[in-house]
């Protein structure tokens, strides 16, 4: 049965022994799957650079020459609601609101060969199938499904840089295994730039996919054995008759050995019989099929299915098992280790296992001291996710600081990444996001594999491009104005929180000259704020601000995926300023609890790109971003207990242990990563500094199992459902006065008990 929470409620949840043998039963890689279809079920391990999942259908980024809508459903290939499988492809992206990849989509048939996918209303138009979500299987790096119209049981299996398929056939002289080198993710007619196959013998091929997409430089290149030789292959064009083939039409398409077009479907023939199981290796590589076929060699140089399955939930479970949790319920558990799963597919690696890759100069190189990752959403994830890997994984963390370097060297802009994958920039959303990372890991002493210093050069290097998003506007006049550079105001609070963490970098590494330029940028902020609205607004050049402006709109000028209400409260690195800019402690409140209960129109609910209604709770949007921080703002006021009820009321609203259980995007994992923060009780609220801001624990226990060998105990005394408030909170046995707990704290082990109760304790972090 593809719902784990059957599986899950035969599972017992007293105590550590329980929690600790299997963490992957706890995960249920479904999560998310429905509402947007933004995140997918396949086999993959942890930060794996194959994610071998099911694509539910072939549907094009436009129709008519124009975007479709429609194609937002597919960003990670796979649509719970649908009914057919068209293939299983290597690559996919974890909840964006974007998309691309899609790579090398394997598909076997028996019966007729069919070379094109066919329609979801007439699978049998086609190669898809049919399946059934009660003959579906999916957890941690292994995947399942029976291909109803051909009688095939598929499994997915991975290492870091293979995937593996294991296919059951029935009795069949006709049965098939295609090559799809169409198919893509966000695809449309002209995406391909060049395809490739060359048939080393009967059971090994190699080639490359060559795409322009939303990265327009991105190649992959695969090599795929087969376990057992096929009989027949061939392959048929697909698209628009090219102009110019030159003289390869004497060699026919069929028992050819080289194959290459800028698109076409290859097939591979087989005799099986009753039950007989054929295996795949597909193994990817950024830099060359030589390098894909070493991958192979290294990573699966046998044909054992099931110790590549055993062996990557083993690391799933090594990487779980950094955390410990008992939880109230069941479902909490779940939502827990989803969530954390969540946190360990977004970002993946990307070198060879010689360690070479490719670099955002389209050249060759070798990460010689460091493990090279690709696909960082920066927008979203430097909030919470990186400064989760600071916690938990710090060396990977500082190998994706590492990464993010390179990116800035070889990048022929100079510089560091903004939204970045396989060797490409995408220059989507705004901000300079790479350096709230780079500040994150360096303050908090993580930087083992990088020269800090030159974080610090490339993130002001970063900081003062001019030709970027309006940057010599901000810098000459300290705001930017709306009639010169669009989504302004965004722009400019997002950027002063960027130059407020290059001057935390500055001043940890004692570069006075740098801080006082960037501390005076961080504030301003300040040169956006209209006093006579309460709220940041837009301004023109000649320096007024603009006439038209409506608070509830997402789509009014100035804001970019958020409204005035939303972006008003992004001042992370300066609340208390921003407060007593607003009016005061006891007026900012009441406008805050505004936030939560106001309720939103209908028709301002439509124009919010990325967010369905279920990801907002009065205006309050927990689906996108720029509000991730905002209900802990309340500890900033003089009621830090409203920090407390409205944590305990947003997790279970937006996170749910079901298909459709997710508020929004997953978003490369920051949403799971604000989960799993604020379910342990606190939250970095302003990533480049120390602090973390305290909330309301949903968890009973929890054991961090820290990189350096010590252990950091939470302990919540009274917890149930009722029990949100805070009453009492100890740090190894000293009183904690404010709400806010110290990185360097966690790191030194030790042991955080928190009281709790039904009625806020409003004397609690008021020093009363």
């Amino acid at each position: 049965m593809i719902n784990l929470l059957l599986l899950i409620s035969c599972l017992c949840l007293t105590g550590w022994s329980a929690a600790a043998q299997n963490y992957i039963q706890y995960v249920n890689p479904l999560i998310g799957t429905e509402k947007m279809g933004h995140t997918y079920p396949g086999a993959t391990v942890p930060f794996g650079a194959v994610q071998l999942s099911p694509d539910t259908d072939t549907l094009s980024y436009e129709v008519g020459g124009k975007y479709n809508p429609a194609v937002y459903n597919y960003c990670a290939g796979y649509q719970y609601t649908d009914r057919t499988i068209v293939g299983f492809s290597h690559t996919h992206f974890s909840g964006t609101g974007h998309s691309d990849l899609g790579d090398i989509l394997i598909m076997p048939t028996t019966g007729a060969l069919q070379l094109n996918p066919g329609t979801a209303d007439n699978p049998a138009s086609g190669f898809r199938s049919a399946f059934s979500h009660q003959r579906e299987k999916a957890e941690p790096n292994h995947y399942s499904v029976v291909l109803d119209d051909h009688k095939i049981t598929a499994e997915l299996t991975t290492s870091s840089r293979v995937g593996m398929h294991r296919y059951t056939f029935p009795a069949s002289r006709q049965a098939h295994i295609i090559l799809d080198l169409v198919s893509g993710i966000y695809n449309y007619n002209s995406k391909n730039v060049w395809t490739y196959v060359r048939v080393i013998n009967d059971t090994l091929i190699t080639g490359y996919r060559q795409t322009n997409g939303w990265a327009r430089n991105r190649t992959v290149y695969f090599a795929i054995a087969f376990s057992k030789p096929f009989k027949n292959y061939g392959y048929k064009y697909v698209g628009e008759k090219e102009v110019y083939r030159g003289f390869w039409g004497q060699w026919g398409r069929n028992n050819t050995p080289e194959m290459g077009a800028r698109q076409f479907r290859a097939f591979f023939d087989f005799d099986t019989n009753e039950g007989e199981q054929i295996q795949l290796k597909v193994a990817l590589s950024p830099v060359s099929m030589d390098g894909a076929l070493l991958n192979m060699k290294t990573e699966i140089p046998h044909w054992n299915f099931d110790h590549v399955k055993q062996s990557g939930q083993q690391q799933w479970n090594s990487e779980l098992g950094k955390v410990e949790v008992e939880t109230l319920s069941e479902g909490d558990k779940i939502n827990f280790y989803t969530s954390f799963y969540h946190t360990l597919i977004g970002t993946t690696i990307y070198n060879d296992v010689d360690g070479k890759y490719r670099g955002t100069d389209q050249q060759i190189h070798e990460a010689k001291d460091f493990t090279n990752y690709t696909t960082f959403s920066l927008w979203d994830t430097y909030r919470a996710l990186h400064p989760w890997y600071n916690l938990i994984a710090p060396k990977r963390n500082s190998d994706m600081v590492k990464s993010m370097l390179m990116h800035y060297e070889q990048n022929p802009m100079k510089m560091l990444p903004v939204w970045s994958h396989y060797a490409n920039e995408n220059w989507c959303m705004i901000g300079y996001h790479a350096v709230p990372v780079l500040a994150d890991a360096i303050v908090k002493g993580n930087a083992s594999s990088f020269d800090a210093n030159a974080a610090l050069e490339a993130s002001v290097a970063t900081a003062r491009t001019k030709g970027y998003g309006g940057l010599s506007y901000y810098m000459s006049l300290g705001y930017i104005p709306e009639d010169k550079n669009g989504s302004s105001v965004s722009k400019v609070l997002e950027y002063a929180f960027d130059d407020w963490c290059i001057a935390q970098m500055a001043k940890q590494l004692n570069r006075q000259d740098i801080y006082d330029e960037f501390i005076k940028r961080s504030e301003y902020y300040k040169n956006v704020f209209d006093s006579n609205t309460g709220f940041m607004r837009a301004k023109n050049s000649d320096g007024k601000f603009i006439k038209e402006f409506n608070e509830w709109s997402p789509v009014q000028r100035g804001y970019i995926e958020g409204n005035a209400w939303n972006y008003s409260l992004y001042v992370p690195h300066q609340p208390a300023a921003m407060i007593a800019m607003m009016g005061g402690k006891e007026k900012f409140a009441a406008h805050l609890d505004s936030l939560f209960t106001y309720e939103l129109p209908e028709k301002y609910m439509h124009e919010s790109e990325d967010i369905t209604k279920d990801g907002i709770i009065g205006n309050y949007v927990h689906g996108n971003e720029p509000s991730h921080h905002v209900p802990y703002l309340f500890n900033w006021t003089t009621t830090p207990w409203k920090t407390q009820e409205k944590i305990r009321m947003i997790i279970p609203r937006m996170y749910q242990p079901r298909t459709d259980g997710l508020g929004g995007n997953d978003d490369c994992g920051q949403m799971s990563a604000w989960y799993l923060f604020s379910a342990l009780g606190f939250y970095p609220v302003a990533p480049g500094s120390l602090t973390y801001s305290i909330g309301s624990p949903l968890v009973k226990k929890a054991i961090l199992h820290l990189s350096n060998g010590k252990q950091f105990e939470i302990e919540v005394l009274k917890q149930s459902a009722e029990n949100v408030y805070l009453q009492r909170v100890t740090l190894n046995g000293k009183p904690i006065v404010t709400p806010e707990l110290n990185h360097n704290d966690i790191m030194k082990g030790g042991k955080l008990i928190v009281e709790m109760g039904s009625r806020p304790n409003k004397k609690l972090f008021l020093g009363k």
